[in-house]
This record gives structure tokens, sequence and C-alpha cells, in this order.
């Protein structure tokens, strides 16, 4: 979970005694609450614009193409209607994962414009996935936890050259590795309960693996052209496979 930017982690509810860990839902309240009625969601403008902004993204940002049709070909199909939810979050999130219902939540409230949606988008397909690919443990394994937002801070943009500026955040040599595992551990510490001792510990025991783990893009997309020839290169791998 990202505060107040793109991308989040996944959430879900567990109870564990009466220190319970809710694994991010405080921050997605509207996950609790029955669904409202189409006219009601609808009235407002905030879903009507994150609606609108989903479907521009999905249609034409190369991130999220290429991991859609990866995860079509990894068998989990994505449905716009169904496993996408304009909700309003906390204010320091702008989106989220639950993986007990395989539902990406996009924060309406925190997210106005469509860079950032892109980023949001992409971060959580990353994280949708690696759920997909892999038995990942989301709630009692941090580790797991903790490669899956080392890949998404790595490949949907979060850390790319300009987003940095405009965080007044510079470097130079490994500066890119510097923002995914600061990301990272940030991301862990918004929805888990633990120290940042732990979570930094959990980052940086996996974080040569899964910072090298580039799939579906075979490249660190460090720009939108980066992207579409990544697009492009998948694309062209399947067919090769096909033809094999």
């Amino acid at each position: 979970m990202e505060r107040g930017e793109a991308g989040s982690s996944p959430v879900a509810g567990e109870k564990a005694g009466e220190e319970e860990d809710d694994f991010g839902y405080r921050l997605f309240p509207d996950r609790k609450k029955p669904p409202q009625s189409f006219f009601v969601r609808n009235f407002f403008t905030f879903h009507n614009k994150c609606q609108l902004m989903l479907r521009m993204t999905l249609e034409t940002n190369p991130y999220a193409q290429l991991l859609l049709e990866a995860m079509k070909q990894s068998g989990c199909t994505v449905f716009n209607d169904r496993h996408f939810s304009c909700e309003n979050c906390d204010g320091c999130v702008s989106g989220g994962f639950d993986s007990a219902t395989s539902q990406i939540v996009l924060c309406q409230n925190n997210i106005r414009q469509q860079s950032h949606m892109n980023r949001v988008v992409t971060h959580e397909l990353i994280h949708a996935f690696d759920h997909c690919r892999a038995h990942v443990d989301w709630f009692k394994n941090v580790k797991h936890l903790a490669c899956s937002e080392i890949r998404a801070a790595n490949l949907s943009g979060d850390c790319t050259l300009m987003n940095e500026i405009a965080r007044f955040k510079f470097g130079l040599k490994g500066h890119h590795q510097t923002c995914v595992r600061d990301r990272a551990i940030r991301s862990i510490l918004a929805v888990r309960k633990v120290s940042k001792e732990t979570a930094e510990k959990a980052v940086d025991e996996v974080f040569d693996a899964c910072f090298n783990d580039l799939e579906p893009f075979g490249r660190i997309p460090h720009s939108r052209t980066d992207a579409k020839r990544a697009y492009r290169d998948f694309q062209n791998r399947d067919r090769y496979n096909a033809n094999l």
C-alpha cells in the first residue's frame, strides 16, 4: 500500500485475537459496507470520473494492456465490471488489491489525474498477476508480500525519474533501487502491523531475486515508450511460442 500516491498491496480481513491485524481493511472502509445501488454510485462525480479514467487506462495504457494480456494467458482474465471497484478510501492511499475477492480497489476520492490512475492500476495489476501465477501467502508470510511490493514498485513506473523529481527526491547511482526498496517498505508498513525493522528485513532478504523478476515485462519499463516496446515484445513472444 502506498501512501498518498500510486498503488498499494493486498488487503483482506482476518481475525487475530484482541490485537487483530485487519490486513489493511481500515484504509478501505467501503469494503465493509453493503454495495450501493447503481443510481447512488453514479450520482457522485468522483465515481463517474474514476470509471472514465479506469476505462481510459485499460484501453490506452501499455503497462496495463500488457498485464491484462499476461493475466489472460495465465488463465486469469480480468473483467472491468467484476475485478475493479471505485470506492472511497482513507486519505493516505490510492488503491489496493483485495486477494479475498480478486478485486482491485481504486480510491476515487484520492485519484484525480489520469497519470495517477495509470500508475495505480498498473501497480495493483502486478499484485493481481502475482496472485494469479504464484501461491502467494499475502497474510502470513511477509516475505511474499515484500516480493510483490518490490515488483510493483519496480515495474509500475512508481520510481521513474520524473516521478521522483516530482517528489523532490534526486539521486544518481542506484537511485532506482533505493526508491523501490523504500516504497516497498512503506507499503508493507501501511497494511501490516509489523515493525519497521521487520519490514526492512523482509524486503532486504528477497530484494535481489524479486527486483530481477521482470515478468511479464521482460525489462524495467522506465517510460511509456519502454512499456510499449515491452508490450510488443510480449505479443511477439506469445506468437512465437504458439508456433512451436
